[in-house]
């Protein structure tokens, strides 16, 4: 069984297939650097999973930081991001409750990491909370 929060990220890969100008190049938690031919290129990585306890109810509610991140490469990194960023940012907010998995998806921020190479390169991290509950005895079931 898998817990939620692999079912989540698991599912917001899925919901990002087909993102403007990215092809299949949609990774997630890569580490190994991309090669100049695999860009442009969305990472789905977790960032923070926090969890309360909010009732006497036998039940966990979490607000997992999920950050999507859009490398490119070109004159102007942000602006060549900017149409993915859009693309990705509308197939995100289209499923709110990751296929059931969730409760909620936010968009929390969005930051940018521009790099002077031999050809500019940049990484815009969108971060969204994605709310969700579990049993306090099983991350992989809901309440």
């Amino acid at each position: 069984m898998t817990t939620h929060r692999e079912s989540i990220l698991a599912r917001i890969r899925t919901n990002l297939t087909g993102t403007t100008g990215v092809s299949t190049r949609i990774y997630r938690s890569r580490v190994e650097p991309l090669q100049r031919g695999e860009l442009p290129a969305i990472v789905v990585e977790p960032i923070s999973d926090v969890c309360q306890q909010l009732t006497a109810l036998p039940t966990l509610d979490w607000t997992m930081t999920v950050r999507i991140a859009v490398i490119v490469r070109g004159d102007v990194p942000d602006q060549v991001a900017d149409p993915i960023i859009e693309s990705l940012h509308a197939k995100i907010m289209a499923d709110l409750t990751c296929n059931g998995f969730a409760y909620d998806v936010q968009p929390v921020s969005v930051s940018f990491d521009l790099q002077e190479a031999d050809q500019p390169s940049g990484v815009i991290s969108c971060d969204f909370a994605v709310k969700y509950r579990t049993q306090v005895t099983n991350l992989a079931l809901s309440p």
